[in-house]
């Protein structure tokens, strides 16, 4: 079973951008689709933005798009979310997700994560 290990985050001006990182453990090459989503406090958990098997498969939230880009480094596995101009409004839980599990083509890259592997995710604070 893969794992994956978020790092970066803590307290983010808003305004500022942030950078987090993510490392595949467990898994012996890139055949995997990966992503991030994000939860705020009494919030669902939601898609952010994610990169499928072939790094030419990606999809983003509405709002992410313009301010988000989403990474992947196959040789390393890893990958990288970051984000420009941070609002109050979005402090964050937030997770990387990744799923090795061949899907028709039907299966968009957030349904694919959503029911693949977590990370333990890491908290986003935003301060004004």
């Amino acid at each position: 079973q893969m794992q994956l290990v978020e790092s970066g985050g803590g307290l983010v001006q808003a305004g500022d951008s942030l950078r987090l990182s993510c490392a595949v453990v467990g898994h012996r090459n890139s055949d995997y689709a990966m992503g991030w989503f994000r939860q705020a406090p009494g919030k669902e958990r939601e898609f952010v933005g994610g990169i499928g098997w072939s790094a030419g498969t990606q999809k983003y939230a509405d709002d992410m798009k313009g301010r988000c880009t989403i990474s992947r480094d196959n040789t390393n596995n890893t990958g990288t979310l970051q984000m420009k101009s941070l609002k109050t409004q979005e402090p964050a839980e937030y997770y990387c997700a990744g799923d090795s599990i061949p899907r028709p083509d039907t299966v968009g890259v957030e349904a694919a994560l959503r029911d693949g592997h977590w990370g333990q995710g890491i908290q986003v604070t935003v301060s004004s």
